[in-house]
This record gives structure tokens, sequence and C-alpha cells, in this order.
């Protein structure tokens, strides 16, 4: 059965930003409550006593029990905001509701149970669906609703169908998956490849040239330009004059 938490609260005259930002520097949290043709009002209630009545609670299927000017008046939340940084809640949807008159709500699901798939094979469970929207009278509403995983294998699922709620039309979508057992998660090794493993098994050597050594590289470096241009002049050489024959002895020139 659903838990029923009291509140105080009190009319808030004045509207606008500017007045919600006054009231939470005031440890005060702005609030509206509406519902069954009221027109909506404006409300504050204490920060530090809206936290504590809902502090192990589920919000969402808690009755709360509103005392405005002497008035009490039982209530659902519909909507809670937080800052986008902070945990502080900021601002309160109250809905009023009447103890004839059902109620459309939404209500968590709990999980219970290791399954089987997990235990025996590895598996991992995977909640898909965390809540249901139902139908019911406000002293039939569920906390939450619990869901026996025990039995589920590797592959196995359950869905809203497989949900039982006393005193209560489920108005989410049957087929809806809530659970399942998936396989477990291989984990991946990336492969070199072979050229990667080519640079690996081979790596480059690179000699750093010692002080005393460059003047050596420099020279050998200069031989060898010269050798290449001296091998061009003696091919450019002319060619030497032959000599001249030598005189006949005893005889004259002719």
């Amino acid at each position: 059965m659903a838990q029923i938490v009291s509140l105080a609260a009190s009319p808030r005259t004045t509207t606008g930003k500017g007045a919600a930002r006054q009231a939470r520097f005031r440890g005060k949290v702005p609030a509206v409550i509406y519902g069954h043709g009221r027109e909506t009002q404006s409300l504050e209630v204490e920060a530090k006593a809206l936290e504590k009545a809902l502090t192990g609670v589920e919000p969402a299927s808690t009755i709360i029990e509103l005392a405005v000017a002497g008035t009490k008046t039982r209530t659902l939340i519909r909507e809670i905001q937080r800052h986008p940084i902070r945990p502080d809640i900021i601002h309160v949807d109250f809905y009023e509701i009447h103890a004839e008159e059902k109620v459309k709500l939404k209500v968590p699901v709990h999980l219970v149970g290791n399954p089987d798939g997990v235990r025996n094979a590895g598996g991992v469970l995977d909640q898909v669906t965390r809540e249901v929207e139902i139908e019911v009278m406000p002293d039939n509403i569920p906390d939450r609703v619990e869901l026996d995983v025990t039995a589920l294998k590797i592959g196995d699922s359950l869905h809203v169908r497989d949900l039982h709620i006393a005193n209560a039309t489920i108005l989410t979508l049957a087929d809806l998956t809530i659970a399942t057992v998936v396989p477990p998660r291989a984990e991946e090794v990336a492969t070199p490849t072979p050229e990667a493993a080519a640079e690996v098994a081979e790596p480059e050597l690179i000699r750093k040239v010692r002080e005393g050594e460059e003047g050596e590289v420099e020279g050998e470096a200069a031989a060898a330009g010269e050798g290449g241009a001296g091998g061009k002049a003696e091919a450019k050489a002319k060619p030497e004059r032959a000599e001249k024959p030598e005189k006949p002895k005893g005889g004259k020139e002719s």
C-alpha cells in the first residue's frame, strides 16, 4: 500500500521568477496545488521539511497529506524540479486526489532475485523498463511493483504482461520488455596488422654521430665529390702528341 506523509504548506501571494527566487533564499520551495476543477493555488513549503518527507519513499507513489491554512488535502506529487547542478528541489507540483476516485500514476518496478543466466552462465541482467503506469483507487496505490527474475536464463525476458498488481489496471503496453538476461560481453582484443608486426619485430636502428666524427664524415663526403670531378677531368684531357722519329745515324735528313 502507498505510504502517507504529512507536510505543511503556506499560501504564496506573489508569483514569478523573482518571488520564487526570494522564497528559495528564505529556505522555502515554491509549489502549486491543482486538480478536481480547483484553481491552481501557489504555495511554499519548508525545504528541509520537504526533503525529510521524501527521504526513503517513492515520491511518485506516495500520498502527501498537505496541510494548508488548517485544511488537510491528500495529494500526489506530479512533478519535482531540481537544480541542474545541485540536488536541491526548486519546485513541486501537487495534485489533489479524492478517496472515491481512481487516479493514474506511475509506480517503479523493482527486480527481485539473481537470474539463473547470471549465476551459472555469466550473463548480464538488463532492466529495460523501470516504471509502469497504472489506474487505481487511492487506498490501493502500491509504493512499488516487484518482479521475480530468478528463473531467467540467457536470452529470456519478462514483459509488462508478467506483472501482477492487485486492485489496479496496468495502462502500459503489455508487450513492453521489463528485464532480460543477455550473454556476457566479450572483450575485444585488437590484432596487429602484418606491417605493424614487422615494424615491431625489426626496429630501425639510428646511430647518433658522436662529437669528433662530424669532420670525418664531412671529409669523406668531400673526397667522394672530388673523386667524381677528377674522373670527368681525366675523360676530357687532350691526348698526348706522338714523339718525333729519331734521325738515322750517319745519314742526312731527306
